[in-house]
């Protein structure tokens, strides 16, 4: 790997959660690092392409990446309110992939999976906030 890809690949493996290419980019620049936000974007789409960060899209489109907690093929679960994410295997969602590309004639079939929820100290925090708000 690159020094600058090393870099920005440091900052999300400190870093809790998702984060988007600009929110890496002005942490590098807080730090001092001399590196312009077109090499934060080149360094973490070869950092997705290589297996070394996940990166899903948003509600609103925006691409966002974190560090591999896991080198095996996952999915992810991930809180709408807070980002907390969980990596799950998926079998059933493997063997659905494959039927349903074998079914249409596919092969070398791929596939990304993001599951979005609540986690369970937002949804805690919610009801909290709903039972205050009523009384």
């Amino acid at each position: 790997m690159s020094s600058r890809r090393d870099a920005v690949h440091d900052v999300l493996r400190h870093s809790e959660g998702f984060r988007s290419a600009q929110d890496v980019y002005a942490e590098m620049r807080a730090e001092g690092a001399k590196i312009g936000l077109t090499t934060v974007y080149r360094a973490l789409q070869a950092l997705a392409d290589s297996g070394h960060v996940d990166m899903l899209r948003t509600d609103d489109g925006e691409s966002v990446y974190r560090a591999c907690a896991s080198g095996d093929h996952h999915h992810h679960l991930v809180c709408r309110r807070c980002g907390r994410t969980v990596e799950v295997a998926g079998p059933a969602v493997e063997r659905w992939a494959e039927t349903v590309g074998a079914e249409h004639g596919f092969t070398d079939v791929t596939h990304t999976v993001e599951v979005f929820g609540t986690c369970a100290s937002c949804s805690t925090a919610a009801r909290t906030h709903a039972a205050v708000s009523h009384s």
